[in-house]
């Protein structure tokens, strides 16, 4: 029977390989429009966290996309073939994208052919992702990714840390610590626990 949300102004379902808990909130099932993952737990949604509108959950037939308790996803992207990890009381904020893998061959001709696939495809999407290997972006505990950031394959960014708006994160950012820029750079530390002022 088709998990629907009442409502909803989106005619689709939420899949039944997403395990929400029951304080857990997803505004539309417009969310898992792009959502293809075969595995039996595909996406394990916390206690009161919240998917709101906007946000996409683009898991891929092998994805899988965990989302720790009290996060907030606020009109988001994430990519994942193999793992995104969201830990507890993590903030996503507008239009961050978050991958696992850039979907996309680095040689010319790969990706003349993909792009060639996903042009003859009835519903003009790619059908498979590039030659490059997925690799799990993970978000600790308590951090705050600021809008429009990009969260590269392979990415930790650790517990408390902040990445300010429109950064690109290619590497890992250590726990309590603010990061922004294009790449994104380590800016200063915070100290555990203690008030952050503008």
């Amino acid at each position: 029977m088709p998990r629907r949300i009442e409502g909803d102004w989106h005619p689709g379902s939420i899949p039944d390989n997403v395990r929400l808990h029951e304080t857990a909130y997803v505004e539309s099932a417009v969310s898992f429009e792009p959502f293809r993952s075969e595995l039996p737990d595909a996406v394990d949604l916390g206690e009161g966290a919240a998917v709101y509108c906007g946000s996409q959950l683009d898991a891929g037939p092998r994805g899988r996309i965990s989302i720790g308790r009290c996060v907030i996803l606020n009109g988001c992207l994430i990519i994942a073939d193999e793992l995104v990890e969201i830990g507890d009381y993590a903030l996503v904020a507008w239009l961050v994208v978050i991958m696992d893998n850039e979907r996309s061959a680095r040689d010319i001709h790969a990706r003349r052919a993909l792009l060639r696939e996903a042009a003859a495809h009835p519903e003009r999407r790619l059908t498979r992702v590039g030659p490059g290997p997925a690799r799990p972006v993970r978000i600790g505990r308590a951090a705050w990714i600021g809008f429009e950031t990009c969260i590269l394959p392979g990415v930790t960014i650790g517990e408390g840390s902040i990445v300010g708006a429109r950064s690109v994160v290619i590497d890992d950012i250590p726990p309590w610590s603010i990061a922004a820029g294009n790449p994104a750079r380590i800016i200063r530390s915070i100290e555990p626990g203690a008030p952050q002022h503008a």
